[in-house]
C-alpha cells in the first residue's frame, strides 16, 4: 500500500469508528415514493429530491427513450466542434420559458453551470458576493474565479441583508458587482428573501444570480420557482437550476439569463467548451418533464399539501423540524453519529432518510433531512410517520406517550 493510500484508510477507518462512514444503499427499482432495496425489500423513501415524482412517470421515461432512438447515445465530442442535437435547442428554449428568461443553457449539471457563471463573467475589476449557506458548487465556483480571474469575492452572512448591503456600498470602485444565492436553501428547506435581495442588489447595481435547483418545479402556483413564489417571475438577472431534481431526476442543469449570458457562456465558458453535451435521451425526458409540469401544474398543489401534513405530524409527535413552507424538512439531531444513527434505524424500519454531517452542515447541526414528493400518498407519509415515532422514542427524542 502506497503513502497515499495507508492515509485514507487510516482515515475511512476513523470515519467507521466515529460512526460518521457513509454507506450506499443500491436500487433494484426506479425510483418513486416506494422502491426496492437491495438487502431490504421495498422502503419508503424519504431523502429523493423527485419532488413531483417525475423520475418513473411515464410520458418522461418514454421520451428518454425516444431521444435514444432518434439521437443515439450522445455527439462523441462537445456541441460547437462536432454539432449539437436539436434536442438540447428545445430543451433551453423550455428552460427560459419556465423561469422566465430571454435565453438558457444547459449543461451536464448544475454543478457546472454554477462552476461556468463567475469565472466566466467576470474579470479582476469585479466582485462576487455568496450568501454563507449556499451550495458547495457555488463555494467552489467563487473559490475558481479568485484564482482564475483574480475578481474579488466574499461572503455576505446567512440572509442578512443589512450586511449585504454594507459590503456593496464597501465596492463602489468594481466594474461589475454580483450576487450569489440559493433560491431554497438545501439543508434549510428556507426560502430566499427576493424581494429583498432584489432591492439591495438595485441600489448598488449588482447583478443577481439565483440558484433554484431545490425550487424548479416546487415553488409558485406552476413550479415556476422562487420568483413565482414572489410574484416575481423575469425580475432575476440569472437564474441557474438543476434537471436533476424536480424535473425528472436524471442530470443535467443550466443558467436561463440574457442572450448576451448564454451567448458568452458558449463562447467562453470552460464547462461548456470542453464537456459533452447531455446525452441526447436526458435532454428529452427533461424536455418532456417540462411539459408535463406546465400541463399539470396540480403536482405542485400536491406536493405542497404533502408537505405541510408531513410537517404538522412531525411536530405532533413533538419533533422539532426546522420551520419552513417547502418540502424540505430537517429534523437537527446536533453531532453526526447521531443523525447517522437515526437514518440507520428509520431504514430497518422501512423508511430510507439520510443523516447528514459536518461538512454538508456546520458541526453540530447534524440532521436528518425529510423530502416529501408528491409522489407519496397518505398511507406512504403515515407509514413514515410511525417508523419516526418509534425510533425516536426508542432514542429519547419524544415523550414516550407520544
Amino acid at each position: 500500500m502506497n503513502t497515499l493510500d495507508s492515509r485514507l484508510h487510516a482515515e475511512l477507518e476513523q470515519f467507521r469508528r466515529d460512526g460518521i462512514y457513509k454507506r450506499l444503499n443500491f436500487l433494484e427499482s426506479p425510483q418513486a415514493a416506494r422502491v426496492r432495496m437491495e438487502g431490504r425489500g421495498e422502503v419508503i423513501i424519504l431523502s429523493s429530491n423527485n419532488y413531483l415524482g417525475l423520475s418513473n412517470e411515464a410520458e418522461v421515461v418514454s421520451a428518454g427513450k425516444a431521444g435514444l432512438d432518434r439521437f443515439g447515445a450522445g455527439t462523441a465530442s462537445v456541441r460547437f466542434i462536432c454539432g449539437t442535437f436539436t434536442i438540447h435547442r428545445e430543451l433551453e428554449r423550455a428552460c427560459a420559458r419556465l423561469v422566465g428568461t430571454p435565453s438558457a443553457l444547459s449543461f451536464v449539471s448544475c454543478w457546472n453551470a454554477n462552476e461556468a457563471l463567475p469565472s466566466t463573467l467576470l474579470g479582476e475589476e469585479d466582485l462576487v458576493l455568496s450568501d454563507q449557506l449556499n451550495h458547495a458548487s457555488i463555494i467552489d465556483a467563487i473559490r475558481l474565479a479568485k484564482v482564475t480571474t483574480r475578481c474579488q469575492t466574499g461572503v455576505y452572512q446567512h440572509a442578512d441583508l443589512k450586511d449585504l448591503d454594507q459590503k456593496l456600498a464597501a465596492a463602489k470602485d468594481r466594474r461589475i458587482k454580483m450576487v450569489i444565492s440559493d433560491g431554497v436553501f438545501s439543508m434549510e428547506g428556507s426560502i430566499a428573501d427576493l424581494p429583498g435581495l432584489k432591492e439591495v442588489c438595485a441600489r448598488h447595481r449588482a447583478i443577481l444570480v439565483l440558484d433554484d435547483s431545490h425550487a424548479t418545479g416546487v415553488l409558485g402556483e406552476r413550479g415556476r420557482g422562487t420568483a413565482e413564489h414572489f410574484g416575481m417571475v423575469g425580475d432575476v438577472d440569472i437564474i441557474t437550476s438543476t434537471l436533476g431534481k424536480a424535473l425528472g431526476g436524471a442530470a443535467g442543469g443550466f443558467v436561463a439569463g440574457s442572450e448576451e449570458v448564454t451567448d458568452y457562456l458558449t463562447q467562453r465558458g470552460r464547462p461548456q467548451l470542453f464537456s459533452n453535451a447531455l446525452p441526447a435521451t436526458v435532454a428529452a425526458s427533461a424536455l418532456a418533464a417540462i411539459q408535463f409540469l406546465e400541463a399539470h401544474p396540480e403536482r405542485v398543489a400536491t406536493l405542497r399539501d404533502n408537505a405541510d401534513y408531513f410537517r404538522s405530524r412531525l411536530i405532533e409527535l413533538g419533533f422539532a423540524p426546522l420551520p419552513g413552507r417547502t418540502p424540505i424538512i430537517p429534523v437537527i439531531l446536533g453531532e453526526t453519529s447521531a443523525a447517522i444513527r437515526m437514518s440507520e434505524m428509520l431504514l430497518d424500519q422501512g423508511v430510507f432518510v439520510t443523516g447528514f454531517g459536518f461538512p454538508v452542515v456546520p458541526q453540530g447541526q447534524a440532521r436528518v433531512r425529510c423530502q416529501v414528493s408528491a409522489a407519496h400518498t397518505r398511507d406512504d407519509l403515515d407509514q413514515a410517520l410511525l417508523a419516526f415515532k418509534r425510533v425516536g422514542r426508542e432514542l429519547g427524542l419524544i415523550r414516550p406517550s407520544a
